[in-house]
């Protein structure tokens, strides 16, 4: 469902900023205190697969200026507190862990048993998860520990039904000191977390991938995962299919990154049916991050649909926006240098 209340509670502060206006293929506007911290407003979720969401900008006090277009402009409502406020972490969670929300049988999980095992550092740190918690509907939690050989190298558990039957998987980046980074699914059990099936590990130290999304992404009604395998080096979108239980190799493209080394965003990318054809497609930034490339896969063919370069690197979250009256679907990021881009998805979904 979209969510559009912060449209309606913010404008009567509504206040637009200067230079906002229509340029070259979308919307731009420089952000209040050149914040680059895109957010949405209705919080994680799940972690992965978003449907187009209310959007906003984080300001260095914690409070939020919600994003929406109206008469052709990138407006920002008046600061607001962000959505939830401060709630009480579980015990044991990653320093910098988020929580997610599944809609199934997983009620909450996050990353848990901070180590420092495996000095990468890739997400700003040298602290990485040893564990997760799944918790269940009932509130029982299952907690999984890995062994001294990996670690969780992520900040979330994503939750998301792969197969249809109801129940979520979780997927996490687990890296291997010794092989680096796999994309690996979990399932709550009926006595623990079960491990369901894992893409091969990259094969060396220090090598990472970062995901992208879940949804059928070439139209042959099996859900495939998508992630960008060494996003920082050359990065290769890579999707799997979940396939009777386990995670098989489908398809690959060069030229792609959704991260910036030693940085916490970890969503450079999304999600839409970009050109109305029913199949969704993949929003995220070049291998530069100069440029904004949407891509499809559909009917097993890569094809690039759209290129939008820019002068600055993309340094905020990718992220599909519902803004303005007529609940316009726009992908929004934020460059370098403070100047926000939303653009229009000719599919409107």
């Amino acid at each position: 469902m979209r969510c559009v209340w912060a449209v309606a509670a913010c404008l009567a502060g509504l206040a637009a900023l200067p230079n906002a206006g229509f340029a070259g293929e979308g919307l731009q506007a420089k952000t209040p205190e050149k914040s680059t911290a895109l957010i949405r407003l209705n919080g994680v979720g799940s972690g992965i697969g978003y449907v187009p969401a209310s959007l906003g900008v984080l300001l260095g006090d914690g409070t939020v200026r919600p994003l929406f277009v109206e008469d052709g402009q990138v407006d920002f409502g008046a600061p607001q507190p962000m959505r939830g406020g401060q709630q009480v972490r579980p015990h044991n969670i990653l320093p910098d862990g988020e929580i997610t929300h599944g809609t199934n049988d997983i009620a909450r999980a996050w990353l848990t048993d901070p180590t420092q095992r495996y000095a990468h550092g890739v997400l700003g740190d040298a602290i990485e998860a040893g564990g997760l918690v799944l918790e269940g509907r009932a509130g029982r939690q299952f907690h999984y520990l890995l062994d001294s050989g990996t670690v969780f190298e992520d900040r979330r558990v994503r939750l998301v039904d792969l197969d249809g039957n109801g129940r979520d998987e979780a997927v996490v980046i687990q890296s291997y000191l010794d092989e680096g980074a796999a994309l690996s699914v979990f399932a709550l059990g009926a006595d623990g977390v079960d491990v369901v099936s894992e893409v091969p590990a990259i094969g060396r130290l220090n090598r990472w991938l970062n995901p992208v999304g879940a949804a059928d992404f070439d139209g042959d009604g099996v859900i495939e995962l998508a992630y960008v395998e060494t996003p920082h080096i050359g990065g290769k979108l890579r999707l799997y299919e979940f396939r009777d239980g386990r995670l098989v190799f489908d398809v690959a493209a060069s030229g792609f990154s959704n991260h910036a080394i030693g940085s916490r965003e970890q969503d450079q990318s999304a999600v839409v049916d970009w050109n109305g054809d029913g199949i969704i497609d993949i929003a995220l930034p070049d291998a530069r991050r100069r440029a904004l490339r949407v891509v499809t896969f559909a009917n097993g063919q890569f094809r690039e649909l759209a290129h939008i370069a820019h002068t600055h690197k993309i340094v905020s979250a990718v992220r599909a926006g519902v803004m303005g009256a007529d609940e316009d679907v726009f992908i929004v990021h934020i460059l370098a240098d403070g100047t926000l881009h939303a653009v229009p998805v000719p599919g409107g979904v």
